[in-house]
């Protein structure tokens, strides 16, 4: 890809991640989905790994399956963009770098969270949207894997 592709590509993927990043913040922080229109009275927090994880899989059968799969898969996938974009949109493309960022801004939403009352600071939380973000550094990096192994074929059978 020459330099002109490739800086338009890193100002689109950037103006995405963006996009994103508010999309983020205003899903977590301030949608009524999740029944962010009122404020806690009190600190909701959970410093132990796993133990957020355990009680929905524990109560699975009284909650229904769908809740224990929306609270891990979701944690997962909402960070999956983050970890495509910031390897698409930077020239420092490390796995190290996404997941470092992908920590730092999921600890940031639930310092929010926990200080506005807003939601509940859980480090399980953490964890799955870090684990999200390293999912979505392995997408981008098999799909341009991919394009490149694509590319290269087509440009031999020219």
């Amino acid at each position: 890809m020459d330099a002109v592709k490739t800086g338009r590509y890193r100002i689109i993927a950037k103006i995405l991640f963006w996009i994103y990043i508010g999309f983020v913040f205003y899903f977590l922080l301030i949608s009524e989905i999740y029944g962010r229109s009122g404020e806690m009275k009190e600190y909701h927090y959970n410093l132990v790994p796993f133990r957020e994880i355990m009680r929905f899989w524990n109560y699975r059968e009284q909650l229904g399956i769908f809740p224990v799969l929306a609270n891990l898969a979701g944690n997962i996938l909402i960070f999956i963009p983050f970890g495509f974009f910031v390897p698409m949109s930077s020239e420092r493309k490390s796995i190290l770098v996404t997941t470092i960022g992908a920590f730092l801004l999921s600890l940031v939403i639930e310092t929010i969270q926990l200080s506005t009352k807003v939601g509940c600071f859980d480090v399980d939380d953490l964890l799955l949207n870090t684990l999200g973000g390293v999912v979505g550094y392995i997408i981008y990096t098999t799909s341009n894997w991919m394009r490149r192994d694509y590319g290269e074929k087509r440009r031999k059978r020219s």
